[in-house]
């Protein structure tokens, strides 16, 4: 009776338990809100509530104004930059016409001012403009030398008429029109003698002393003399034989030349200024205010002075003395000064690494040409 009794309350209790499996929801479903049966949703019901949690903390907010500009530039305004920085405005030669108008080379291009306002007259476009020389020949043509050959230039048009490759270098350095008229081209590895008018080479001077040609000049006798790597050399501008040499010199590389009224040589040099006997190729004396200055250019002045270019900075000297009159020059583009034209247009034209300027007499500093200056973008 017992067992009876035992085994219906069992098979009471199996039939709830399987009852209750059938007809309430899953504990998971409860835990989780999720209706038993998903199709029969009651869309009354309202939804679960979002907790009320502060945007800020959420995603960050950004001030309406743009943030402010990083110290590196952005790249377009990079490339103007450093389009700026490449810009070369040296003025590397000077060459007054014999209209009294005024020739400026840059490595700009080539221009033709008119000394008295500054008016730029004509620009003259040229396939290389790293021009190192500039001469006009007894015909009024120009003659620009580039670091890519000569080239001959007409004034009334402006253009180039004539070039000549076959230098001992294209690499041009100066330029010299003799008495006869001929032009006299020194370059890099070598000096040739070239006729105007057929732009020709007429000769060469073969194993020139020093081989780079880097400064020319005419003595009171019409003789040519040329500032080379090691010292100066004297050359017959007739035959174009090499008549004396003048080496060991202080600084050995002569950059800059000019003849005195005296008919003396002024040597300019990395470390001086040397004043020479042309015949006796004794050194007269060492310059001493310009002692251990890098002098680029030397010329002389109607009123007997002397101008010396250097590259910190323009002195005015007493030939005879050297004393200085003029200590440096301010208000130049840059103190490294690298060709001079005095007497034009009343005016003294300077040419820098980094423009033009020009100084008038017995005025206290130089003033620049606002077309050849960085000061103008």
């Amino acid at each position: 009776m017992p067992v009876k009794v035992f085994c219906k309350r069992t098979n009471l209790l199996i039939s709830f338990t399987l009852l209750s499996l059938v007809t309430w929801p899953s504990l998971s479903n409860v835990a989780l809100g999720i209706p038993a049966n998903p199709s029969k949703v009651d869309n009354s019901t309202p939804p679960p509530k979002i907790p009320n949690v502060s945007p800020p903390k959420v995603t960050p907010s950004y001030p309406a104004t743009a943030p402010p500009r990083q110290v590196d530039p952005l790249p377009d305004d990079r490339d103007v930059q450093e389009r700026i920085q490449e810009t070369d405005y040296r003025v590397s030669v000077l060459q007054p016409d014999y209209t009294g108008n005024l020739w400026v080379a840059s490595w700009r291009g080539l221009s033709r001012i008119e000394p008295n306002t500054g008016k730029i007259l004509a620009r003259v476009s040229l396939p290389n403009q790293a021009i190192g020389a500039l001469a006009q020949d007894k015909v009024g043509r120009l003659w620009v030398g580039t670091y890519e050959g000569l080239k001959r230039v007409d004034l009334q048009t402006s253009e180039i008429t004539a070039q000549n490759l076959f230098l001992p270098s294209k690499r041009v350095l100066s330029l010299l029109v003799d008495k006869r008229g001929y032009l006299w081209t020194g370059t890099d590895n070598g000096l040739a003698l070239i006729s105007p008018d057929q732009g020709l080479i007429m000769t060469t001077v073969k194993n020139l002393p020093g081989v780079s040609a880097n400064a020319l000049t005419l003595d009171a006798q019409g003789q040519l003399w040329v500032g080379t790597l090691d010292g100066v050399v004297r050359v017959n501008t007739a035959n174009a034989y090499i008549m004396k040499r003048i080496d060991q010199l202080p600084g050995t590389t002569v950059q800059a030349l000019a003849i005195s009224p005296e008919g003396l040589i002024w040597a300019g040099m990395p470390n001086s200024l040397l004043v020479i006997n042309p015949k006796t190729g004794i050194v007269l004396r060492s310059v001493t205010p310009l002692r251990g200055r890098d002098v680029k250019a030397i010329r002389f002045a109607k009123d007997g002075s002397v101008w010396v270019g250097t590259s910190n900075g323009l002195l005015r000297l007493n030939p005879h003395t050297g004393a200085v009159l003029d200590q440096q020059v301010p208000g130049l583009p840059s103190s490294r000064v690298l060709t001079l034209a005095p007497d034009v247009g009343n005016k003294l034209w300077i040419g820098t690494t980094e423009g033009l300027a020009w100084l008038m007499p017995k005025t206290i500093g130089a003033k620049p040409h606002l077309a050849f200056t960085r000061a103008v973008k």
